[in-house]
Order: structure tokens, then C-alpha cells, then sequence
């Protein structure tokens, strides 16, 4: 007897022992998932070749090192004429507020432009509204509009020397605004300095207080005259030093370049520029497929409709496309890369808070490049939630087709429909299910028109401004920028554009591509049936012109078709100084030509690297052999031709 008590005090000693064992192990999977889903992830695959070793230095400096010429750049964006401090809020003429429209690029761009203003008005600015964070619903609570982006306290403490920045109207001021009793208007994206001086100043010396709503992203001509080149200056403090992210957007960008950087290598930034609006613009709908072709038509008529656009809705797009005017697709530019000489494990970081076309357009530059990754793969739910804060639930998107009888009706329908045999009714129509439904996209099954964006849609909205700060870090950082779409043509502002301003600002010499599309597009179509296994001579002549694009000849090409545009996109000469012997007019003060040969010194003791050459790397031997089997004989002239030529 005592021996069955003892055995049946061990068994339940067990069960309490496994039952105890398994909560510790669920708890303790539950606690790892997400590091197990980053450590999954972002495991880079390293090139082990080990014949390779000795030329991976050699590759690296050609690919990731500065460029020489640039070097001279410096940036510099303080005043250099009379420039007196703005006067007291007492002083002033009056208050500007203002209404922010777009996207992140227009919002940049708009603030630099609405600083300026006010400083050309003297007039106290109050912290802009961010419509795309303010229509949202269910956002945290913690940041309201500007905050939602930026850090409002470096953006008024940087910008005291220029002008007097509020949070807020002052009471009867916002009374009076409440009951819309303040003059508003809506400037245009080239309205001139000349224009606030004549029509808004009046005003606003009359009533204290005027209102601007900002929709063609920017207020202010993008290419002042000289007598104007202190707010062109003043643009560049505002982009580049006063408007910082807000610390748990610049945390989380910062974690994921270095995660990018981990076991010290390089990385890549590519922005494909693939947005709906800008594909509608130019006519690009034949480059996709199925529904994508469908929703680019659709907007395209939008834009014709409200006289955006004055051009025809159906349009040739592959013509558009050798003309320059339609983007590099991913697969094009994933043969660039391998053009360059760029080794398969090469870490890119994908940028954009929208891929239109979605994963199907980026198969085959992953399938070339394995190391593709987005902020997606750097960072698990967890980290990419706590930069939302702490938000509210939102009803589901779930989509219930709408039913003309009940479920009652029916079966009383049915009681009551006499003696049997009878025919039967027709069977319901078939309900569309949550998969089917998934996507911003899932209208066009349905409806001709588009329909008002859901609550859930909104709020997508203003995670996409998040997401398009993060990535913009990211880009700016990045040892080397490849722009998939800039200069695409709309006029506005794009998110590549801004990228390759501030790296020209900040360090001209990293390695920054600016393509011509319209160059590529001919160069891509001379190969054809050739894509992966083109020419010597194709190879030479892509890798030539990127590297020339990354000097003086891409400078030239920004300075006319981006700088129009936009002055971010290229803030020189008025926002940088030379570093000159002969004393020219653009030269840096003595401080900014100390500081550089201090760092110079410091980087004295690795060595120096070479200048990037247009020689072709071991790493496309195999491709080229294969090249010279399959093309004709003179191709051997080509091989033998002078690379510098």
C-alpha cells in the first residue's frame, strides 16, 4: 500500500514537473520570437570565395571609395552678407500658419520654402500642420501633426538667428481663425518673392494674421536670382540642420544602418521610384501588368481630368520609356550593378515607403543580388511599432458583400414556396473573401470609381511619412545611392531627388549615381537578346557612363534638369565653398580648411585609395567567356579596345 502511494505521489510530482517545464518553454519561445525573426532575417550572406580574397580590397576601393574630383566640396550654408537677426514676436508683421499637403518629399520641401517666407515677410512663423498626420485617425496621441515627423524643439531652437517660430496662435488670434474670419491663400509652386511682397504683405500688415495652404509641394520658386542667394542658404539650414527627426524615428534609422554595416561592409541604398502618381504622369502603365496597368490608367485620367496633365490617356509607353521619361525597372538596374562589377552578395537596402508593382517587379534584382533587404527585414515588429507610439484600434477593412434578403428571409422563402418538386432558386452570389480583398488595390474587381480611403488606409497614410523617414536616413547614410525614377518629370519634388541633394551637401565626394535614362534606355535596347550575357563593349559603355555620372558630367545634368525643380535637389554653389590655393570668390573660411586637414591627417595612415577605373572584374570573367562564344568575331576588336576611350 505504501509502495502505491509513493508511486503515485512520483507520477504527479512528473506531471507537475513536464506541466512546469512546458509553460518555461512556451514563455520562453514567446519572448524570442521577435529575435529570432531579426537574427533569421538579417543574416547576410558573405562571399567565401577564397581566390577572390586578394582582389576584394582592390574591388572594394573601386566601388565604395569617394570621388576624388569632389572632394574640393565643401559644405557651407552660414551667412556671408549683412544678415540681421529677426525681431521680437511684438515686432513683427504678423503671423503666417500654414496647411501642409503631400507626401514626405512635398513636406520637406514646403517647410524650407514656408521658413523662407516668413523670413522674407518678417513674419513669426507658428509650427506648420501636416495634413497627412492631422485627416489620420487612431495615431498616437503622443505627437500631434508636425511632431508626428519631426523634433519641434531643434527646429525652433535651430532657427532662432532666422526667424521667431510659435507653437501656437495666440488666442484671439486662433478664435478668430476658428471662426474663419483670417484671409487664406493657396500660392503656387514658382510663385515669386516679388508675389508675397505685393499681395500678401498688405494683408498681413492689415490683419496681423494670414493663412497659407501648401498642395504643389513647395510656395516658392525653386531658382532665385542673386540678390535672393541668402534664402536660398537659408533653405539649405532648414533641410539639413534645422529639421531633424523626431528620436525615435533617428533611433531606429541609425539601428538599422548599423545593422547594415555589420562585420564592417558596405552598403547600397536603391529608391526605384516606382509611385503610382509619377507612372501616371508620364504614361508608364504598358510597363506593368494586369491590374497595376489598369490603376496607372485610372489615375492618369484623374490628372487629365483636374488639367494636372495636358496630354492624351493612352500613350506609347515604351516609346515614353526611350526617351528617358519612364524609370529604370529593378531588373535593368540590377544588370547595372553587375555592369559596375557589384559582387552578388552586395548588401542593397531597397528605400520607399511604396514599390508599385510590389514584390512580383523586384524577383529578378533579387534573384541577381540576395542581399535585398528593406527596413522590413532590418526590424523586427516590435521596433517598427514603437515608432507608431501608442495608437488606438481601428475597425477592420473585412469586406461583407452586401446582401439584398436575410438569411430568415430566405429560409420563410423557402417554407412558403409550395409543394415540392419545385425548382430550385439560384444560387447566392459568391462572397469575396479577406484575401481577395487585401490590398489598397482590391476596388477594381469591383467598382469603376476609386473609393474614399477607410480609416485604416488614412492611418497607412501617415505610417507611409514614418516609413519614408527611415529610409531617407538610411539613403542619405549609405556608402553608395543608386535613384531608380528622379527627375520624373511632375514637376514636384521626388524622394530621390532630396536624397541626392543632401548627400551632395553633406559629403559631395560619396558615391552618388545620376544616371540618364534616356542614355540607358538606348544602351539597354542595342542588347536585347543579350541582357545577361551582353557585350565587352556594352559592359564598358554602361560602366563608363555610370562612373562619369557619379563626377562633374552628373553635377552638370542635375544642375539642369533637377535644380529647376526643386533647389534641394541641388543646393550648390550657393549652400557649399571650394577648397581652393588660388583665393577664388567661393573659397572656404580657414576654419572649414583646418578641420578638413585634420581629418585628412587622421586618415593618413590607411591607404590611399585609386581612382575608379572602367576595367572590368574577374567577378564577370565567366559571363564574358560566354560572351565571346556566342557573339561575333568582332567582338574581339572590342575586347582589345581601350577602355579609357
Amino acid at each position: 500500500m505504501i509502495m502505491i502511494s509513493k508511486i503515485k505521489w512520483l507520477l504527479l510530482g512528473g506531471l507537475v514537473l513536464s506541466f512546469l517545464s512546458l509553460l518555461v518553454h512556451m514563455f520562453l519561445a514567446n519572448t524570442s520570437v521577435e529575435l529570432v525573426q531579426y537574427s533569421v532575417m538579417t543574416r547576410f550572406i558573405e562571399d567565401l570565395n577564397i581566390e577572390a580574397a586578394g582582389k576584394q580590397a582592390v574591388r572594394s576601393r573601386r566601388l565604395w571609395g569617394k570621388v576624388k574630383p569632389l572632394e574640393v566640396l565643401q559644405p557651407y550654408a552660414n551667412p556671408r552678407s549683412k544678415y540681421p537677426v529677426p525681431v521680437p514676436v511684438e515686432q513683427s508683421t504678423g503671423f503666417i500658419y500654414a496647411k501642409i499637403f503631400g507626401e514626405f518629399e512635398k513636406i520637406r520641401s514646403s517647410i524650407c520654402d514656408l521658413v523662407a517666407i516668413s523670413r522674407l515677410l518678417n513674419a513669426t512663423l507658428v509650427i506648420p500642420e501636416i495634413q497627412e498626420s492631422t485627416s489620420s485617425k487612431g495615431i498616437s496621441s503622443e505627437f500631434k501633426s508636425f511632431s508626428y515627423l519631426y523634433n519641434e524643439e531643434q527646429f525652433i531652437t535651430s532657427l532662432k538667428n532666422d526667424i521667431i517660430i510659435v507653437k501656437n496662435l495666440p488666442p484671439h488670434l486662433k478664435e478668430a481663425r476658428k471662426r474663419k474670419e483670417i484671409s487664406t491663400f493657396k500660392p503656387k509652386k514658382l510663385a515669386s518673392p516679388d508675389y508675397y511682397i505685393k499681395e500678401l504683405l498688405p494683408e498681413l500688415k492689415k490683419s496681423k494674421v494670414i493663412g497659407l495652404v501648401i498642395t504643389d509641394g513647395g510656395c516658392l520658386q525653386p531658382v532665385l536670382s542673386s540678390k535672393w542667394v541668402e534664402y536660398q542658404r537659408l533653405r539649405c539650414r532648414v533641410a539639413f540642420h534645422a529639421l531633424h527627426f523626431r528620436p525615435e524615428i533617428l533611433e531606429l534609422a541609425h539601428l538599422m544602418v548599423k545593422r547594415l554595416r555589420a562585420s564592417g561592409q558596405p552598403y547600397l541604398a536603391y529608391h526605384p521610384g516606382l509611385v503610382r502618381d509619377s507612372l501616371a504622369h508620364q504614361g508608364c502603365a504598358e510597363l506593368f501588368q494586369d491590374v497595376h496597368t489598369e490603376l496607372i490608367q485610372y489615375r492618369r485620367a484623374q490628372l487629365i481630368k483636374q488639367k494636372i496633365i495636358r496630354d492624351e490617356l493612352s500613350v506609347d509607353s515604351h516609346i515614353r520609356k526611350f526617351n528617358g521619361s519612364c524609370p529604370l525597372m529593378p531588373e535593368e538596374v540590377g544588370l547595372l550593378f553587375r555592369a559596375m562589377g557589384y559582387p552578388p552578395t552586395t548588401r542593397i537596402y531597397l528605400a520607399g515607403s511604396e514599390t508599385f508593382g510590389g514584390q512580383r517587379v523586384m524577383i529578378p534584382l533579387r534573384a541577381m543580388f540576395t542581399n535585398l533587404v528593406d527596413r522590413t527585414n532590418l526590424c523586427n515588429r516590435y521596433e517598427l511599432n514603437k515608432v507608431f507610439g501608442k495608437e488606438s484600434p481601428l475597425p477592420s477593412n473585412s469586406f461583407n458583400p452586401t446582401s439584398t434578403k436575410t438569411s430568415k428571409q430566405l429560409k420563410k422563402e423557402w417554407d412558403q414556396a409550395g409543394p415540392r418538386p419545385r425548382p430550385l432558386p439560384p444560387p447566392p452570389d459568391r462572397p469575396f473573401y479577406q484575401h481577395e480583398k487585401e490590398g489598397w488595390h482590391g476596388w477594381v474587381a469591383e467598382k469603376d470609381s476609386e473609393p474614399d480611403p477607410s480609416p485604416i488606409e488614412l492611418r497607412d497614410k501617415a505610417h507611409r511619412l514614418l516609413w519614408d523617414a527611415l529610409d531617407y536616413v538610411v539613403s542619405v547614410e549609405a556608402d553608395a545611392f543608386f535613384p531608380g525614377f528622379h527627375n520624373d518629370g511632375s514637376g514636384l519634388p521626388d524622394f530621390s531627388s532630396l536624397v541626392m541633394g543632401h548627400r551632395l551637401y553633406e559629403l559631395a565626394s560619396a558615391r552618388t549615381y545620376r544616371p540618364d535614362r534616356k542614355f540607358l534606355a538606348k544602351l539597354f535596347n542595342s542588347t536585347q537578346d543579350h541582357l545577361y550575357y551582353p557585350k565587352r563593349s556594352w559592359i564598358l559603355a554602361a560602366r563608363k557612363h555610370l562612373n562619369d555620372s557619379l563626377g562633374e558630367e552628373g553635377l552638370k545634368r542635375q544642375l539642369t534638369q533637377s535644380k529647376p525643380r526643386s533647389f534641394l535637389s541641388h543646393p550648390i554653389p550657393e549652400c557649399t565653398c571650394t577648397i581652393s590655393k588660388t583665393g577664388d570668390k567661393n573659397a572656404c573660411p580657414k576654419w572649414i580648411e583646418a578641420s578638413l586637414a585634420e581629418s585628412k591627417l587622421q586618415e593618413s595612415t590607411e591607404n590611399e585609395q585609386p581612382d575608379y577605373t572602367d576595367e572590368p572584374d574577374e567577378q564577370q570573367t565567366d559571363e564574358e567567356d560566354e560572351s565571346k562564344r556566342n557573339d561575333s568575331p568582332s567582338l574581339e576588336e572590342d575586347v582589345e579596345m581601350d577602355p579609357d576611350d
